[in-house]
């Protein structure tokens, strides 16, 4: 299949930054794609830091969630670890049981003030899919829930509590990017980050095992990175819908 022309390919994602934040809501989330455009990021220098408001530990049917939370937590900061992410924190919200409100905004406040990025990056928090299936709660309310928060970093007055832990308020978020949205509007060429996505996706193997159903996780990801580049006018590609703030 042909590109579309010039004038339909998505424009690139700003790159006037130096410092993001991935912000999701389990373990995974951030290796099925936008992974390929952290290694990049990491590779040029930039800093990236992992924040999930969950760990996983309802995702694994056969396994109880006091061993299935600290197993996902291992894996995924291994699979940080293949991007070049040294940092990865867990919030201890609870897996599937996600809530939008005043407490899920004052921790994701709480680690943007904290870690003060540019650029939030997060995946899909759209009701369904592109080409359909539904989303699940708990990405349709991190989502919302960081959008928000995002603003909130910048108040002083909303979660004042803040300011006594020494955390001041942090007003330079300048742009939210849902990797995986089916209404992108920009593209991160990838080109060469094949590898380290496939490595860092790889890492969750016990996750992968349990579910047992052969997922391949090459095969997965270079389709959705071919088919990103096509929308981009290059080899390999993550498409997001961008935010700007």
């Amino acid at each position: 299949m042909s590109s579309p022309p010039a004038d339909d390919l998505l424009p690139a994602l700003p790159v006037d930054w130096q410092r993001a934040l991935c912000v999701v809501a389990h373990p995974d989330d951030i290796e099925y794609g936008v992974s390929m455009a952290v290694a990049g990021w990491t590779t040029e220098g930039r800093w990236v830091g992992y924040v999930l408001a969950t760990s996983g530990e309802a995702g694994l049917d056969a396994l109880d969630p006091s061993d299935a939370g600290p197993l996902r937590e291992g894996e995924e900061r291994s699979a940080a670890a293949a991007v070049g992410v040294d940092l990865v924190e867990f919030l201890g919200h609870r897996d599937g049981m996600l809530e939008y409100g005043l407490d899920l905004r004052r921790d994701l406040a709480r680690a943007i003030r904290r870690h003060r990025p540019e650029l939030l990056v997060s995946i899909n928090c759209r009701l369904t899919f592109e080409g359909g299936g539904l989303n699940m709660a708990d990405h349709r309310v991190l989502g919302l829930a960081l959008l928000d928060a995002a603003r909130d970093a910048g108040n002083r007055w909303v979660f004042p509590e803040l300011l006594d832990e020494g955390l001041e308020p942090w007003s330079g978020v300048r742009w939210v990017a849902f990797g995986g949205s089916p209404r992108p509007t920009h593209a991160v060429d990838v080109t060469g980050q094949l590898d380290a996505g496939v490595a860092s996706l790889e890492a969750h193997a016990a996750y992968f095992s349990a579910l047992g159903d052969g997922f391949d996780p090459r095969g997965f990801l270079t389709a959705m990175a071919v088919a990103g580049g096509r929308r981009h006018g290059c080899t390999h590609a993550v498409t997001f819908e961008v935010v700007a703030l």
